[in-house]
This record gives C-alpha cells, sequence and structure tokens, in this order.
C-alpha cells in the first residue's frame, strides 16, 4: 500500500513538473525584454543657423550590464501631425545625438529606440521642439574683441595716411626696379612680357597680379613701350584689357590702346608654357613679370626668360615656387609682398591704412604664438603653475572652435 502512495506521488510531481516548464518559458521570455532608454529631452541647438536640435538620454538599464544586451540605437523624428521616419542608427553605449538636418518653419517629436536580439524597446517621445536661430555666438566674443582691435588698428593707419602722415612701409626692391626695368625696354626698343599666373580671377593672387598690371600699364603708356601679355584663362584676358585699357586713358594716350596687347592661349599647363617659350625666344623682351600663381612652369619660364637676356622680376604666393624665382629672376616678391605691392605702388590712403592694420594683427599673432610656446614648453617641463594658467587662458583667448 505504502509502495502504491509513493508511486502516486511520484507520478504528480513528474506531471506538474511537465505542465509548469511553459511557464518557466514565459517568465524566462519576460526576463529576455529589454528596458527602454529614459529621461529623453531635446533642446534648440545652440548658435546654428535653426537646423539643428540636440537629443540626450539615459541609456538602457541593459546596456549597462555586462556584457550589454543592447545592440544599438534607432532616432526617431517625426514632424508634428506627420509619420515618423529613422535619421540615425547609434552603437550600444550612445547617450546623445544631434540632429542637423531640421527646418525652423517645423515643430518636431523624437523618440529613441533601444535595439536587442530578443526585441526593441521604445522610449516616450520628447515634447514638440521646434529649431530657433541665433545671431550671435556668445562662445566666439573672444574672436570678436580681436577683430575690432584690428579693424579699430586698420581705421587709425587709414584716417592717419589721409592726414598726410607718412606710414612707413618696409621697402620692396622688386617694387622700386619697376620703372628702372620698363625704362631699360624703352631704351632697347624691345617689348614688356608680363605673365599674370595660369589660375583665373577667382584666385587671389591673379587679382593682386591684375592690380599691379595697373600701375605696370601706367608706366608702359607713358613710355610708349609695347606690352605683350598672353594669358592662359578667357577671364583674366578680359579683365587685363579693361585695365589696361583704362591705364592708356589715365595717361591721355588711348589711341594707343590695341586688344592685340592681351592673347588667350590656353588654358592646357605646358601648352600655354611653351607658347610663352615662344614669344620669348621670338620676341626678346627686355623686361619679363612672373606675377600671380604659379606651379610646375615657373623655372621653365624663368629660364627661359634668363637665356634672352631679359630683366625678371617675380612675385608668387606658391612656397614651392618662390626658391625658382629667387634663383633664376632679378627681383622676386616672397608671398605676402605680392599681396602688399598695390598698396606699396600706389600709396593710396585706404590701401596703406589696410595694409599696416594687418601688420598689428600679425604682430598680435607673433607674439601670442611665441609667448605660449615658452608657457607650454616651462609649464610641461618645469611644472610651473603660472606658466600653465598662462598657457590655458591664451588658449581660451584664441581658440577659434
Amino acid at each position: 500500500m505504502l509502495f502504491r502512495v509513493a508511486i502516486a506521488f511520484a507520478c504528480l510531481f513528474i506531471i506538474a513538473g511537465v505542465a509548469g516548464q511553459p511557464a518557466g518559458d514565459t517568465a524566462l521570455a519576460v526576463q529576455q525584454t529589454i528596458a527602454p532608454v529614459t529621461s529623453l529631452i531635446a533642446t534648440n541647438h545652440e548658435y546654428d543657423n535653426g537646423t539643428g536640435i540636440d537629443l540626450i538620454w539615459v541609456p538602457s538599464i541593459d546596456d549597462r550590464l555586462a556584457p550589454s544586451r543592447v545592440t544599438g540605437y534607432e532616432v526617431w523624428r517625426s514632424v508634428v501631425g506627420g509619420s515618423g521616419s529613422r535619421i540615425a542608427e547609434l552603437p550600444a553605449g550612445a547617450n546623445k545625438f544631434t540632429d542637423e538636418q531640421c527646418s525652423r518653419e517645423s515643430t518636431y517629436v523624437y523618440s529613441v529606440v533601444a535595439i536587442s536580439v530578443a526585441g526593441n524597446a521604445v522610449s516616450i517621445s520628447t515634447a514638440p521642439i521646434q529649431p530657433a536661430r541665433e545671431w550671435i555666438n556668445l562662445h566666439r566674443l573672444n574672436l570678436l574683441a580681436i577683430a575690432f582691435l584690428v579693424s579699430a588698428a586698420v581705421i587709425y593707419f587709414i584716417q592717419s595716411a589721409r592726414s598726410g602722415k607718412k606710414l612707413f612701409v618696409r621697402k620692396i626692391a622688386g617694387l622700386d626696379a619697376v620703372d628702372d626695368a620698363i625704362g631699360r625696354a624703352t631704351e632697347m626698343g624691345r617689348p614688356i612680357l608680363f605673365i599674370p599666373g595660369i589660375q583665373d580671377m577667382d584666385d587671389v593672387q591673379t587679382i593682386a597680379a591684375i592690380t599691379i598690371l595697373g600701375r605696370v600699364s601706367r608706366v608702359v603708356a607713358d613710355y610708349d613701350t609695347k606690352i605683350k601679355m598672353p594669358v592662359s584663362r578667357s577671364l583674366v584676358m578680359t579683365a587685363a584689357r579693361e585695365t589696361i585699357k583704362a591705364s592708356y586713358m589715365a595717361a591721355g594716350r588711348p589711341d594707343a590702346y590695341n586688344d592685340d596687347m592681351v592673347s588667350y592661349v590656353t588654358d592646357e599647363q605646358f601648352g600655354y608654357v611653351a607658347a610663352v617659350d615662344g614669344i620669348m625666344v621670338r620676341e626678346k623682351p627686355a623686361t619679363c613679370f612672373y606675377l600671380g600663381a604659379f606651379f610646375a612652369e615657373s623655372l621653365i619660364l624663368a629660364e627661359t626668360g634668363n637665356s634672352v637676356g631679359a630683366i625678371q622680376i617675380a612675385g608668387t604666393a606658391m612656397p614651392a615656387q618662390i626658391p625658382f624665382f629667387v634663383a633664376a629672376c632679378d627681383f622676386a616678391l616672397i608671398g605676402e609682398e605680392l599681396f602688399a605691392a598695390s598698396a606699396y605702388l600706389s600709396n593710396e590712403p585706404k590701401q596703406l591704412g589696410s595694409l599696416k592694420g594687418q601688420d598689428v594683427g600679425k604682430a598680435v599673432a607673433l607674439v601670442v604664438i611665441v609667448v605660449g610656446t615658452m608657457a607650454a614648453t616651462i609649464g610641461s617641463a618645469w611644472d610651473v603653475t603660472f606658466m600653465n594658467q598662462l598657457w590655458s587662458a591664451l588658449k581660451v583667448v584664441f581658440q577659434t572652435n
């Protein structure tokens, strides 16, 4: 009898275990459901054009487990009154995102979906938000102060030049030689060759070259000398013709001007160089000007001009080509001397004031670089507290982003 009772109880335990198995699976499935992100907040992205919204949230609790059960996050955006769309996929551990594709005319609602193998969890949506535009970036007031300092220096020097005060500008030998070089060409009865580089009018070096051309062509018109100017860009040809024509009119000799003084050759780099070299060999100019942006053709032009015995004045802001011009030409404008040439030659108050005002900005930058380098070196090498503080202060004042 006892044996039968024992067998009956054993059967009951087995049946209860089998019946309880689905309940255990359900509990396991519940445990595999991940928690959503919390504290999702949307705020306007500061100091932009009204196209950005910042999102920040607390990651899912399951993302902080080891190993994480969250494989990533999806950011969803919907316009109020419209449908939603996924705008970003982020890795596990992410807790912020900036939506930079917004419109100031729309109002948005955001949600973040936590992704896992077991399933997804959607967060509570944010409150409706509309991006706004700020006109002033308050994080860059330091740069505004520096800009005001340089602008004040420019205005001061312009007023000083207008009042008749003589502003010192460092002597540039290449520009002082312009009149003598043109006079030599007049005496020899040979033409002047002016090359404005191989870039178009959207290059600042080409613009500087055309500015200098105005001064050169004015002297050419006064001396009644021939000038030849082959160019590699059609817009440069048009600008050069107008500049030379204006110079001849200012000299009172408009009838002496001819459009053939400026000719278009080709946009192809070495085709243009070959044509210019041919002009040099045939015409044998007495003076050659190379002013503008140059590349591999710089030494080819300078050596050809040297072989025909021409006085050569070159100027470029291309660092790799300056050594070739220095070696092969009689005079060279190095770097920013090319841009200072118009102020140097004209002595016009606005240009001189701008030049001197920019020098103030450069002087400030040079002092900051020297002091900052010394402070960083001494502060890191000997752990001098004052130098570390000075270095940190300079970084804060002169940072640009």
